[in-house]
């Protein structure tokens, strides 16, 4: 209960800021605290989540309460059932806070169009937090709740998580349950289906592997095990550095002190092209790409590094009016092969905002993806800290 007032008080403090909540469940939220509380107290703990506090985009379900996609005529849209994955959070004990604020629809990379207003970047309003999951990577980053559950469909969970100095990963496609973004409504293209993945976002990496294991199903699995357990077994990674992607100067400076970081701990890197996307073939061969991309793109590594975004983060006044003014080009890719991908801070650029490095692997190898990114963020000692105290 006392991390629940918590960040229930932080909210209170910085949501007229920052925005980057449309519903605040309090009154449900407490209730299930307590509930929590009473089952920990007579020995039913679940696990790492119960009683933990977690925001969800809201593009999923939620029962009893809005689900509005930040889409004027979804407002009062209030859905009978829970997305699965919310279904999965619950059950693990996590406490839903509430329904974080987002690019209307998740079509845009800035978080300034909402029917709810824009929100608004924790470390400098005067710059965008990204999107289409701003709000969720401004509600981690200013300690308003643990962690949220995301989409991400050409970048939407990563681009904010690099713009506010937090964590965003998703997985390989169908890794974890989609069902549930907003049910019964007209479904959108087919393209975007083929492209959205749940995504994650924390403060940091172990945090990740916490959510991820409530996520995923293991019934069938591919061997899946727990994601907390192997972020400290050891392993051999070989990795390769994006030699064509684009970035301006600050945010090369800093992708580049991030390969160094990495290059210490003794793992072999080498220079390797990513299989940036062009979108103009739409996805008529989509499901060949997928099976193919490891043998064709990771021959000789296992994973990939290249910036989160290929520029700094806009301001305000640049970006509005486009709802794509932070480029997707780096991240887009991920989405179209299906592969897992993370984004961890990796320093700051001259104007005090952060940046993100980006560690993509093949198909369903979240453990190197993970793995890799936890050893990188023990090394380079980027703290979690809020920017707001």
């Amino acid at each position: 209960m006392d991390v629940l007032t918590a960040c229930l008080e932080r909210i209170e403090r910085l949501q007229p800021q920052l925005n980057a909540f449309i519903t605040i469940a309090a009154e449900s939220a407490a209730k299930d605290a307590k509930a929590a509380e009473h089952e920990i107290a007579q020995g039913r703990w679940k696990g790492f989540l119960h009683g933990i506090p977690i925001g969800v985009k809201d593009f999923f379900d939620t029962v009893g309460i809005p689900t509005t996609a930040a889409f004027e005529h979804f407002k009062d849209r209030i859905p009978a059932m829970d997305a699965a994955s919310v279904t999965k959070l619950r059950d693990a004990g996590a406490i839903i806070i509430g329904k974080t604020n987002m690019h209307t629809l998740g079509m845009g990379t800035t978080g300034l169009e909402s029917c709810f207003g824009p929100v608004r970047n924790p470390w400098n309003p005067d710059f965008i937090a990204g999107g289409s999951s701003s709000g969720s990577a401004v509600a981690v980053a200013s300690g308003m709740c643990w962690a949220t559950l995301d989409t991400d469909a050409i970048g939407s969970c990563r681009l904010p998580s690099a713009c506010c100095g937090v964590v965003g990963f998703k997985g390989t496609y169908g890794l974890t349950d989609a069902t549930g973004i907003l049910a019964g409504e007209q479904p959108p293209g087919e393209d975007i289906l083929w492209l959205s993945h749940a995504g994650i976002t924390t403060r940091n990496v172990g945090d990740t592997a916490v959510v991820l294991d409530a996520l995923v199903d293991r019934r069938g699995d591919r061997g899946v095990g727990s994601f907390v357990d192997s972020l400290n077994q050891e392993a051999d990674f070989r990795i390769g550095v994006a030699n064509n992607a684009r970035a301006d100067r600050e945010v090369l400076e800093a992708f580049e002190q991030a390969v160094e970081t990495i290059r210490s701990l003794g793992y072999p890197i080498k220079s390797a092209a990513a299989p940036l996307t062009d979108f103009s073939k739409g996805i008529v061969d989509i499901e060949r790409d997928r099976r193919t991309v490891a043998d064709r793109c990771f021959k000789g590594i296992d994973l990939l590094l290249l910036p989160t975004t290929p520029t700094v983060t806009p301001r305000v006044k640049e970006a509005i009016g486009n709802p794509l003014a932070l480029s997707p080009e780096n991240t887009m890719f991920a989405n179209y092969f299906g592969l897992p991908a993370v984004s961890v801070p990796c320093g700051l650029d001259k104007r005090g905002l952060p940046l993100g490095l980006q560690i993509v692997g093949r198909p369903w190898d979240e453990r190197s993806v993970l793995g890799l990114a936890y050893r990188y963020q023990m090394a380079s000692g980027r703290n979690k800290t809020p920017p707001l105290a």
